[in-house]
């Protein structure tokens, strides 16, 4: 009997520690699947994240620019003459109800109406409510000579709509009334309702105004009214649990985007299964990779010849792959030096194409910037005759005139030489900071012969420290190419006007060249190089100026567009970085 029980203890302990370490290896798995599953579910909610700021971005787009054409709408009706007429009272207000009901119908706005300086209705559309706006925020904006913004609910229908106030300028500048442009939401709320992300977007209050679920809509989120929801962090990212009821998802990633153009905060609900399932297959990918390797290592723990020739082959499959990976990488460096040799030809190559650009365009302006120089030139020559003469008559004071206009004239002269010749010089300085109203001055001097012989109208409002990121002599030439290519599309057209706004904003800063010619005949091709639009003019050109312009704006990290407008012509858009000091804090 005690031979028996010495041989049962040494079995026992081994039984005893292979469970132990059978068990530390179990938890050991199960804190690495742990960590797996993290890891892969915070992976696929940056995929979930970027998808969402993509679908609300575009739902933001879509809201803002279907109220974007109200906006306009106001600001035109305000300038109608029957709307100048009643404000003057030159006219009854009766007589501009029909044409702003005709406005109304053919736009698609819920309400137009026409307020005088007191907030009182002088005429409406059908349905309109016609109580007094004195002391609304909106109309008080537009008191101010600003564009004003509001949402509410319509008297009578509780229709959900959004309303913007332009003002009425009399002839000589203050403002003596305003025109309110009320639009609609559903529209845009339909097109959302078929996609399986829910938007919602809110005012300052934190009440729903607009969502693609109608049980949110006028919910509010500070008074406890919206759907319940358990926010967390998981690690940047805000994950909802959420109570809504089956169309709203149990668990979703939560993103927010600002909208001060219509006093709205975009937000977006988006299903965070697609990630919990990649977390999933991860994590039981990796535990059924882990229990495998470790029935494997017991089992080969218990043949120790077999671990021994599996050591083996181990070794010698690593030295191989080693081989491999070394030959590999060999080939991936030279591969790297060939491709960097290449981007810098290419680089150079681009560069070259920018300054035969800006030389070719020096060239077509050649004439008229000679004929600018040659006029003070000639000025000058007879001012300085004149001026001779008055001295040797001893006429001090005209010829002291004489001398001021010969300086004015120099100074004229230099100031158009200083522009050429920054145009012209090849600019390889990193980006700076670019005030962009000096760079849309300089181009409307270079171009002034063109414009002035072409008989363009030009309207520029100049704004005041307009800061954008960029290089000054590169942005001079797309600001030029595109106000170069609306004057000569505008040759066979009546009237003439060449329009340049710039419009800034927090995460962006917009530049427009518009014009009144035919439109372009193939929008999708004009950034195509080769491709020209100038179907009308005395040189067909290369069709490179639009091409080196689309490169230079992305270079800047900016971005440029350009379609035909519903009234007649065309619009070129480029979109540029602000500068850091000019972003909000």
């Amino acid at each position: 009997m005690q031979d028996v029980a010495a041989k049962l203890t040494p079995m026992t302990a081994t039984y005893r520690n292979s469970l132990i370490g059978i068990i530390a290896y179990l938890v050991s798995i199960a804190v690495l699947v742990m960590g797996v599953w993290f890891y892969g579910f915070g992976a696929g909610l940056a995929q979930l994240d970027k998808r969402a700021e993509s679908d609300l971005a575009l739902a933001a787009d879509s809201l803002v620019g279907e109220l974007a054409r109200f906006r306009e709408l106001a600001v035109l009706t305000a300038d109608h003459p029957l709307v100048l007429d009643v404000l003057h009272k030159l006219d009854d207000p009766t007589a501009v109800e029909p044409v702003l009901q005709r406005i109304a119908d053919k736009t698609g706005a819920l309400e137009i109406a026409l307020l005088d300086a007191s907030g009182q209705i002088l005429a409406a559309t059908l349905g309109a409510d016609r109580a007094s706006l004195q002391g609304r925020a909106h109309f008080e904006r537009a008191l101010d000579g600003a564009l004003g913004v509001d949402h509410m609910l319509r008297a009578g229908s509780g229709e959900r709509m959004f309303v913007f106030a332009a003002p009425v300028f009399a002839e000589n500048g203050p403002v003596i009334g305003a025109v309110l442009v009320a639009a609609g939401v559903e529209a845009v709320e339909v097109v959302w309702r078929a996609g399986a992300a829910v938007l919602f977007f809110t005012d300052a209050d934190g009440v729903v105004f607009v969502a693609s679920r109608s049980e949110m809509v006028l919910s509010s989120v500070l008074e406890g009214s919206f759907v319940g929801y358990d926010a967390r962090q998981v690690r940047e990212f805000d994950v909802w649990h959420v109570d809504g009821g089956r169309y709203l998802p149990r668990q979703a990633l939560h993103l927010t985007q600002e909208l001060p153009v219509i006093a709205m905060r975009g937000e977006i609900m988006i299903d965070t299964a697609p990630a919990r399932q990649l977390a999933f297959l991860q994590a039981a990918a990796v535990g059924a990779l882990c229990l495998a390797f470790g029935a494997i290592l017991f089992l080969a723990t218990q043949r120790r010849r077999t671990l021994s020739e599996a050591n083996a082959k181990l070794e010698t499959r690593v030295k191989s792959r080693t081989a491999q990976l070394l030959e590999a990488n060999t080939d991936l460096r030279r591969e790297v030096a060939e491709r960097r040799a290449a981007e810098a030809q290419l680089t150079k190559a681009q560069a070259d194409l920018v300054q035969a650009g800006k030389l070719s365009a020096l060239g077509q302006m050649s004439a008229g910037i000679s004929h600018e120089l040659n006029q003070p030139l000639m000025a000058i020559q007879s001012f300085a005759e004149n001026g001779v003469g008055f001295l040797e008559r001893g006429n001090t004071d005209v010829a002291a005139q004489n001398l001021g206009r010969i300086s004015e004239l120099a100074h004229r002269m230099g100031r158009i030489i200083r522009n050429l010749r920054a145009f012209s010089r090849q600019e390889v300085e990193p980006f700076t900071n670019v005030d962009i109203g000096k760079v849309v001055d300089a181009v409307l001097e270079l171009l002034g012969p063109k414009i002035a012989e072409a008989g363009v109208a030009v309207e520029w409002m100049r704004p005041s420290d307009v800061i954008v990121r960029g290089g000054e002599v590169r942005l001079q030439q797309v600001v030029l190419n595109l106000a170069a290519n609306a004057i000569d599309a505008m040759a066979a057209s009546d009237p003439k006007v060449l329009t340049i706004d710039v419009v800034q904003g927090t995460e962006k800063t917009t530049i427009s060249v518009r014009d009144t010619g035919p439109g372009i005949k193939e929008p999708e091709k004009i950034f195509d190089p080769f491709y020209s639009t100038k179907a009308v003019g005395a040189a067909e050109g290369m069709g490179l100026g639009l091409s080196i312009s689309y490169g230079l704006v992305q270079s800047f990290g900016g971005a440029i567009r350009g379609r035909n407008l519903a009234e007649g012509g065309a619009i070129f858009t480029v979109e540029l970085i602000p500068s850091a000091q000019e972003r909000p804090a």
